[in-house]
């Protein structure tokens, strides 16, 4: 995969950005390992702008993972500075599977209660009724049952 072509103005961006971020990955003395492209791959899922420590001296062997990097995971080099790396990919948009036997929330409703003298303020009374549950014209919550049929009335 080909790493993504910023802009200066938007490496700048991102750049500033960056500023304040911590190293969430770090490169030991093994160097590019798989495992490390696959953390800085979940990093940058998870997060999209991250910085990368090298414990190595070698810059020259630096800028050779910032380019390996960058290629592999389709990221764009945004900053090499020390032992600092920065790469930027755009974060992909989540999204929600749809349950379709998923049964309604529970919900907040208000009861008045009226007293049973004539000139007092009704109570106002919240319940919580599930979904499984109605609410009756006295402001009781009942649980909603299920009707069974009968097997000799079908039958017939």
């Amino acid at each position: 995969m080909p790493q993504i072509i910023l802009t200066p103005a938007q490496r700048k961006v991102h750049r500033a950005e960056a500023h304040h971020l911590d190293p969430v990955v770090h490169i030991g003395g093994d160097g590019l390992t798989p495992a490390v492209k696959k953390e800085a791959d979940a990093a940058l899922n998870a997060h999209g702008l991250i910085k990368i420590r090298v414990l190595s001296d070698d810059r020259v062997a630096r800028d050779s993972m910032l380019e390996t990097l960058a290629d592999e995971l389709n990221a764009a080099p945004i900053q090499h500075i020390g032992k600092l790396l920065v790469l930027w990919r755009p974060i992909p948009e989540k999204t929600k599977p749809v349950d379709e036997n998923r049964m309604p929330g529970p919900k907040e409703v208000k009861v008045l209660k009226f007293s049973k003298r004539g000139g007092q303020k009704p109570e106002v009374k919240v319940v919580k009724v599930l979904g499984n549950q109605r609410l009756t014209p006295g402001g009781q919550v009942k649980r909603a049952k299920v009707r069974k049929k009968s097997i000799k009335k079908g039958a017939a």
